[in-house]
């Protein structure tokens, strides 16, 4: 078995993994791996708090919360470099595009993950990150210009 193209490592977000090595697109990288729940078991996890559960179908889902299961250290991202396809009942992760070594592996979690779980607000991702700066600055532009008028016409009142 060839040797893993990336390693775990330290993240914005806790842990994540990054490419050791150029990784080329459409590269299949890992499989998420665990024992398969049934929608029962599964509502039992989550409710326990078990944040590593993939829904492969409206029957079944897989716990990855194992530490073996490597995909579980994928990181979630508004503008993800990596996919997953399920086949036969198991989740294959494959490069969306050609990666460059030291590049963190990010997988987008779904709407309804990003909605309930992160939130808008919440999300890490440099994506989401860019834009929180970019509307602060604007804020502080505003904040800056109402500052500036308020001063002059304090100062046109004074004279």
């Amino acid at each position: 078995m060839a040797p893993r193209p990336f390693r775990l490592g330290r993240a914005r977000t806790g842990l994540g993994l990054f490419a050791i090595r150029a990784i080329k697109k459409r590269k299949r990288v890992a499989e998420y791996k665990g024992p398969r729940l049934n929608v029962k078991d599964a509502l039992k996890a989550e409710a326990r708090g078990n944040r590593y559960l993939f829904e492969v179908n409206s029957r079944w889902t897989i716990d990855g919360k194992a530490r073996s299961n490597i995909a579980r250290y994928f990181n979630h991202s508004c503008n993800p470099n990596i996919d997953c396809t399920i086949r036969s009942g198991r989740v294959f992760f494959y490069t969306l595009r050609n990666i460059k070594p030291g590049e963190e592996l990010t997988f987008h979690y779904g709407n309804d993950y990003l909605k309930n779980v992160i939130g808008k607000s919440n999300c890490k991702c440099s994506r989401c990150l860019r834009r929180k700066a970019k509307r602060a600055r604007e804020l502080r532009a505003v904040r800056k210009r109402k500052e500036v008028r308020a001063a002059a016409k304090k100062r046109r009142k004074a004279a």
